[in-house]
């Protein structure tokens, strides 16, 4: 029976889903991620770094229960297909269900970044940055976003912030010297 309340649970309402069931509180993952935080700062090459990377994204990506983590999972693979708009309606359905849950907003402000709705962007950002202020790839998305609006001197502080949680982010490039968000006076 759960297993079939999950399969439909993406085709709800977020009222009916609300209704029906209080999200719990999202795992606390802020002890691995700060080991993985560490680990990523000393790997010795851009390909550990990367593994690294991916195993902070299996914890962002752990939804509190089998609903929400269905929607996320669904949303996703909707923005993998770029079906925007069917994304953004999952992370509406996830942000309302799960509202204390970090990942829900940084996939709905990725979701309005790939639509170039920017100053959306950033406020879910600044609200999952709020929930998990160790989130890289939230700070990372936060500078793409300040410096699509023009905002460069704020996208380079908030891009200085993530990388130094992890200094092998692939928006590393844009602070080098010469790059729109040049980390000035500071070496990379």
């Amino acid at each position: 029976m759960r297993r079939l309340a999950a399969c439909l649970l993406p085709y709800l309402t977020a009222t009916s889903l609300a209704a029906a069931e209080t999200c719990p509180v999202a795992p606390d993952h802020s002890a691995s991620l700060d080991a993985l935080i560490l680990e990523v700062q000393r790997a010795p090459t851009e390909a550990q770094a990367r593994l690294i990377s991916n195993q902070m994204w299996e914890l962002w990506s752990d939804a509190p229960n089998e609903q929400s983590q269905a929607i996320l999972d669904r949303g996703m693979t909707r923005r993998s297909a770029w079906d925007l708009h069917g994304a953004l309606e999952d992370f509406n359905r996830l942000v309302e269900y799960c509202p204390d849950y970090a990942e829900g907003y940084n996939q709905r402000a990725f979701v309005n970044f790939l639509r170039h709705d920017f100053a959306e962007a950033l406020v879910d950002l600044d609200r999952a940055l709020t929930l998990s202020p160790r989130h890289v790839a939230a700070m990372s998305g936060k500078a793409l976003s300040l410096m699509a609006l023009g905002r460069t001197d704020e996208a380079s502080l908030v891009l200085d912030q993530a990388l130094e949680l992890n200094p092998w982010l692939p928006e590393r490039n844009l602070a080098i010297p010469g790059g729109p968000l040049e980390r000035k006076g500071q070496d990379i």
